[in-house]
């Protein structure tokens, strides 16, 4: 195993081991938002250590931080390179991330069943994630008595809906003053039904308030959340080898939207082969284009075409490093192209300046002619030997006189 991915599995499982002892301490204070921190950050070094072993990266070019949550999910998901995540697993670890997001930055109020499912269904996706990618058993790691337990264990997801469905429809009701409450129940429930949906993010006030609307006027829980409602749970074993896991019904809506897209999160996109998504060289790409090989580049460079999942990706065949680029990156550089495109390389002749003299400074020419004066002057027999030359006032600003004018000091002034 690398050194790096080696830390940083040694740091999600020492996350996942307080996690499930925040989950079973015996009273209830941070308890909730304790193990879902605890999880998130058990899954998120999981994650980046399954893709450092693959020989993926964990940090952008240039990048002072390593990617986030999302990202990891996103590479684990849909690099083929990295692959290991399932759609199924994807949306158990969006779901965590959605609880631990509201736990940690605003208000949550989770039923006991719920955590229950969400932290079983982790330590189950834990122990595969473990298995898959290291083929290593959880056992190693913790005690095998040490695996969250609870009293109330949910029989089905419809069975947990239906309970919290009432419990908020008891809250909302007129007198009450519970709605702070009755939205804190309802973001949980949110955050699932979004994470299968494949949206991201917390849910806004004003959802939350539609969806308490419904719930008060008497809808179904199936026609409120119809993204939970094509999902329901699967338990595996018994005690301490329980594996709880989530399982799409079929008829689930879906949606394929652009990797930027606000709001929006890849659950799972795949493709038949990598070559054919990536099917433009170097080449190819000037020639689609309509530029030269250089000017190409150059485009390349300037839209930072090769920091772009969908752009650009380099495949290793044998020993030899293969450049592919996306019609998409054919697509962005053809919009650049229709202006004016300098290569970078380039450089356009320098500006020549007037020239500029410095004061008291003379340039060769007017020093040569300064020369001819002096030595005219020296060379006349008319002045005498205590008469000084003075120079015109021009030749002070750098334009030598044309006649140089003699000054004799007067005889009482002489030594």
């Amino acid at each position: 195993m690398k050194r790096e991915a080696r830390l940083l599995l040694g740091n999600a499982c020492d996350s996942l081991v307080l996690a499930i002892e925040l989950f079973n301490r015996p009273h209830e204070r941070g308890r909730v938002s304790g193990t879902l921190i605890q999880l998130d950050h058990g899954f998120e070094m999981l994650m980046k250590a399954a893709i450092v072993q693959r020989g993926g990266r964990i940090r952008d070019k240039g990048a002072r931080e390593t990617i986030g949550f999302d990202a990891c999910v996103r590479r684990s998901l849909t690099d083929g390179k990295v692959k290991y995540l399932t759609e199924a697993q994807a949306l158990v670890l969006r779901t965590i991330n959605g609880l631990r997001d509201a736990a940690q930055h605003h208000l949550l109020d989770i039923s006991e069943g719920q955590l229950y499912i969400n932290v079983q269904s982790g330590v189950t996706l834990f122990r595969d994630l473990l298995k898959n990618v290291f083929n290593q058993e959880l056992v190693r790691h913790l005690p095998r008595r040490v695996l969250p337990v609870s009293t109330l264990p949910p029989t089905s997801l419809a069975t947990l809906f239906d309970s919290e469905v009432a419990e908020i429809k008891k809250l909302l009701r007129p007198g009450r003053r519970r709605r702070i409450e009755a939205l804190a129940k309802l973001r949980s429930l949110a955050i699932l039904d979004g994470a299968i949906r494949g949206e991201t993010g917390q849910p806004s006030d004003r959802t939350l308030a539609r969806l308490g609307k419904n719930v008060l006027a008497g809808k179904v829980w199936e026609d409120v959340f119809q993204g939970a409602a094509v999902v329901d749970i699967r338990s595996e074993g018994v005690g301490p080898s329980l594996a709880l896991r989530f399982s799409k019904k079929n008829g689930m809506p879906i949606q394929v939207v652009a990797g930027g897209t606000p709001s929006a999160s890849v659950v799972g996109v795949k493709r038949v082969n990598e070559l054919d998504y990536y099917n433009l060289g170097a080449k190819q790409l000037a020639e689609n284009v309509g530029l030269t090989m250089p000017k190409a580049l150059a485009v390349v460079g300037h839209l930072k075409l090769r920091d772009n999942q969908e752009c650009y990706k380099e495949f290793r065949i044998g020993r030899t490093l293969h450049k592919r680029y996306s019609r998409e990156a054919s697509g962005r550089s053809r919009v650049l192209s229709r202006g004016r495109v300098q290569r970078k390389s380039g450089r356009s002749a320098p500006r020549r300046r007037p020239d500029r003299q410095r004061p008291g400074r003379h340039s060769g020419n007017q020093l040569s002619k300064l020369w001819l004066v002096g030595w005219t002057v020296l060379q006349r027999p008319c002045i005498a030997p205590d008469t000084r030359v003075a120079e015109h006032a021009d030749l002070r600003r750098g334009r030598p006189s044309q006649r140089p004018t003699v000054r004799t000091r007067p005889a009482e002034s002489r030594p």
